[in-house]
């Protein structure tokens, strides 16, 4: 028997959830798609600011979402500082800065574990240029993610590219200043197909633990083979206090970007619960929990809202479970109770708790249904005719 819907947090569950925020992609409001197409829709953000005046929207419905993460160059503007204070004017916050070495046609056998040093100079340079991006924002963080990988046995020296890396990561992190980091992301294949320089959270902390305590690894859910236990993983960096940012998104099979816990609900339930016996969940662990997703079909600011929404229900959940009673199961083998333990706080609705939790912040009960009634998507359908809108590459 599932147990009785909640109608009330306790207070040390609403405490948390207050102090929870996930920070949103600056991307994820664009025009996205397949390999194949890409679909465009009426109101789609034709430049930066647009698309900081989407993604207040989701902050403003869920009260969740502060900080936008930029994407250089496709956030590139003229003045970061005025970015910076019309993010602020609308109640967020510029984020982390993510950089872009994979789409140039000089990247093709690689970036900063490329065989020709003047690649490399170039890779290395807009590292260093994001990081200036970076300091304008008002942000320390800068993520990398690198498509740097081979098709082909024998195409390439593994070994010598695993040093080329080190040595380019090396330099990028000799120019950051007190307070601020990197955070390395790796992905086990594509769009490199036999290896990729970064393919598993093994090799990210490797090279992170290399260079340094500014240096942390980035999780993405939708980045591991079918069937890898992330919560695991999640345990192992945390354990080590090198788990610097979380993505969330789903997928079912590659790195589909699909809202997040749209696949598999248990699953980030599994995985909020290993951050949350850790306390990762609050801001002193220094963990960036964010969203990654690129929509295909659906609204992106719905879209988004779902995913933030769908975190917050089920970082509930996560707290719900008794720890001192699983604690103790443990200890004593006793298999079943301990299960026991966590199912009945996954089965949990807490959906009535949440919606008395939002309103008494002044939030609308119900965000997404709030959202869609708002007019807002009517609105900007209407403003922005013209122009050229923005998505991925753009």
């Amino acid at each position: 028997m599932s147990p009785a819907p909640l109608t009330e947090l306790p207070a040390e569950v609403a405490r948390d959830l207050r102090e929870f925020t996930i920070e949103v992609p600056s991307w994820g409001y664009g025009n996205s798609g397949t390999r194949f197409k890409v679909f465009g829709t009426p109101g789609t953000p034709r430049d930066p600011f647009e698309k900081i005046a989407d993604a207040a929207q989701t902050h403003a419905f869920t009260g969740s979402s502060p900080r936008v993460s930029l994407h250089h160059p496709w956030d590139r503007v003229e003045d970061v500082a005025a970015l910076r204070s019309y993010a602020e004017g609308l109640g967020v916050q510029l984020g982390m800065i993510n950089s872009n070495t994979f789409q140039d046609d000089e990247y093709k056998y690689g970036s900063l574990t490329h065989s020709d040093p003047a690649v490399r100079r170039r890779a290395i340079d807009h590292h260093l240029e994001c990081l200036a991006v970076m300091r304008e924002a008002g942000s320390h963080e800068l993520k990398i993610w690198l498509a740097d990988g081979t098709n082909y046995a024998g195409q390439d020296s593994i070994r010598a590219r695993q040093d080329h890396l080190a040595d380019s990561l090396a330099e990028i992190y000799a120019g950051l200043q007190e307070g601020e980091r990197i955070v390395l992301e790796y992905k086990f294949f594509e769009p490199a197909f036999y290896h990729t320089d970064v393919p598993d959270w093994g090799t990210s902390l490797l090279h992170c633990l290399a260079l340094g305590e500014q240096a942390m690894v980035v999780l993405d859910t939708g980045h591991h083979a079918p069937g890898t236990n992330i919560e695991f993983i999640v345990a192992q960096l945390l354990r080590q206090g090198r788990l610097g940012a979380f993505d969330f998104n789903s997928r079912n099979y590659a790195d589909d970007d699909l809202i997040v816990g749209a696949a598999d609900p248990f699953q980030l339930f599994r995985i909020l619960l290993e951050i949350v016996q850790q306390d990762a969940h609050r801001p002193a662990s220094g963990v960036n929990f964010m969203l990654d997703q690129c929509h295909n079909l659906e609204s992106k600011i719905q879209g988004q809202i779902r995913s933030v929404l769908n975190v917050q229900e089920t970082l509930a959940k996560a707290l719900l479970v008794d720890r001192e009673a699983l604690a103790d199961a443990q200890a004593r083998h006793d298999v079943l109770e301990a299960n026991g333990i966590l199912m009945d706080a996954f089965w949990t609705d807490v959906r009535p708790a949440l919606a008395a939790f939002r309103e008494e912040q002044g939030l609308p009960a119900d965000p997404f249904e709030a959202f869609r009634a708002s007019g807002y998507e009517e609105k900007v359908a209407a403003e922005r005719v013209g122009g050229n809108q923005m998505g991925w590459g753009a």
